[in-house]
């Protein structure tokens, strides 16, 4: 990254223009459109913090920002916290902006973070939080204030300052280091208005790298949320039967990991059934099953923070026909190809070509053509604290990152789609696939569901 150049701090507003410029970034009340809805939020953002899905210790977070201040060069990195505005948090409850939590594991709105390079080894960083609001803690329930006397202890920070100080200490800083690093346009437009005269530099690659390797905390979290995702794909094998709707799949997978304490879906689950299981991203979920089809499950819950990414494809009422288990052995040989050929030092989309090559000489179409025109997407990602995770693709794979492997073939005109995804952790040999647990064979998945 090209070094920022110094320029001159312009001078910061009167102590009233500060409070009045970030009263925006803390929480303000709106007119209640709906007390069940509020309702509905309150239940929501309770379920942020469940047993058995307890968060890492402030030592995971503070090693974190120490490693990150070790990276800053001649400037400051600035985090803006998630806040409670938007329709978003009225479906779902409120949770935190990624990359915030990722340094702080603080999990309420309005919050930001200033971090400084290190110095003589030590790190110097600061968490503001919004000064309480108790009319408003009558809805959302009470939040933790600067002011709190166990507030240190909370939240693993030495320093907690109110948001209405951010501005006077980013300018004090401003008085040792030339540039600004954050990530997000809204950050980024944020921090403009505050130091027009700064550099105001991206640090979304410098971020990416770190949280693309997984520490053993981390592991652990993604491993839970995988093993509950398992679950969930078990009920659905158990639930799915000629005559249901996919919807109904699709609930009895969410209630497992809801169930089990998890927060949310990792992403909006995917249950097709015949067509539908040609259609990539389909998420109606509406459509009624029938004996003889496919059943493809793309669904992943979201614990504590993190996320996993699982599909499964069954048959419906029996078991595979020739031509689905044909296709569905190609799919599962591409697979098993890619998972071979992983280890560190590989980049990324290499992965993609060694299924297709797979897929293309495997199999012909009706028309005695190669498949690989029916693999239409890429075949790994990154997982972590998002589902496609922050990465950095001019980096190649490493011990500690965590992928999906996910070849398929999707033939409209035969009603076929066939897509097998699991997880792999990146060792120093090569890959651990953590998802294993779910049979992947199209004989273990017919014995499971009994046919």
């Amino acid at each position: 990254m090209e070094p920022p150049r110094t320029r001159q701090f312009q001078n910061i507003t009167s102590e009233s223009e500060v409070a009045s410029r970030f009263s925006r970034l803390s929480f303000q009340a709106r007119p209640l459109y709906c007390i069940g809805m509020r309702l509905l939020y309150l239940f929501c953002a309770l379920l942020a913090a469940r047993p058995g899905f307890a968060a890492p210790g402030p030592e995971e977070y503070r090693a974190r920002r120490t490693e990150v201040a070790q990276k800053l060069r001649n400037g400051v990195l600035v985090l803006f916290g998630g806040t409670e505005k938007g329709e978003e948090n009225i479906r779902t409850g409120f949770f935190q902006e990624p990359n915030f939590y990722y340094f702080t594991g603080w999990r309420e709105p309005g919050a930001m973070l200033l971090v400084t390079p290190a110095q003589d080894g030590k790190t110097h960083d600061i968490l503001f939080l919004p000064l309480r609001q108790p009319d408003q803690e009558k809805w959302t329930g009470r939040k933790a204030g600067p002011d709190d006397a166990n507030i240190a202890q909370l939240t693993g920070f030495e320093t907690v300052l109110p948001v209405e100080s951010f501005e006077s200490e980013l300018r004090k800083q401003l008085e040792h280091y030339a540039a600004v690093y954050t990530v997000g346009e809204h950050s980024t437009t944020e921090l403009k208005a505050l130091a027009p005269l700064r550099d105001i530099s991206d640090a979304g690659q410098m971020i990416a790298r770190l949280r693309m390797h997984k520490s053993p905390e981390e592991l652990t979290q993604i491993q839970r949320s995988i093993d509950v995702t398992l679950e969930a794909h078990r009920a659905a094998w158990k639930r799915a039967a000629p005559g249901e709707y996919e919807y109904q799949v699709a609930a009895a997978m969410t209630a497992v990991y809801f169930s089990e304490g998890c927060e949310r879906h990792a992403y909006a689950p995917i249950v097709g059934s015949g067509p539908n299981s040609t259609i990539l991203h389909y998420s109606r979920n509406s459509r009624r099953m029938d004996r003889g089809e496919l059943l493809l499950m793309d669904v992943g819950a979201e614990c504590a923070g993190y996320a996993a990414d699982i599909t499964r494809t069954i048959p419906v009422g029996g078991p595979f026909s020739k031509r689905q288990r044909e296709i569905y052995e190609i799919v599962l040989g591409a697979q098993n190809a890619v998972i071979a050929a992983i280890k560190p030092g590989l980049p990324l989309r290499e992965l993609t070509p060694i299924a297709r090559e797979y897929i293309n000489t495997h199999g012909k179409d009706l028309h005695g053509e190669p498949l690989g025109k029916y693999f239409t997407h890429g075949v790994s990602h990154h997982v972590g604290l998002d589902v496609h995770d922050a990465t950095d693709f001019t980096q190649p794979l490493a011990e500690g990152n965590v992928i999906t492997v996910e070849p398929g073939i999707y033939i409209p005109e035969e009603n076929i789609g066939i897509r097998i995804e699991d997880m792999v952790l990146v060792t120093k040999d090569g890959a651990k696939l953590m998802s294993g647990a779910l049979a992947r064979d199209p004989g273990d998945i017919e014995k499971a569901l009994g046919r």
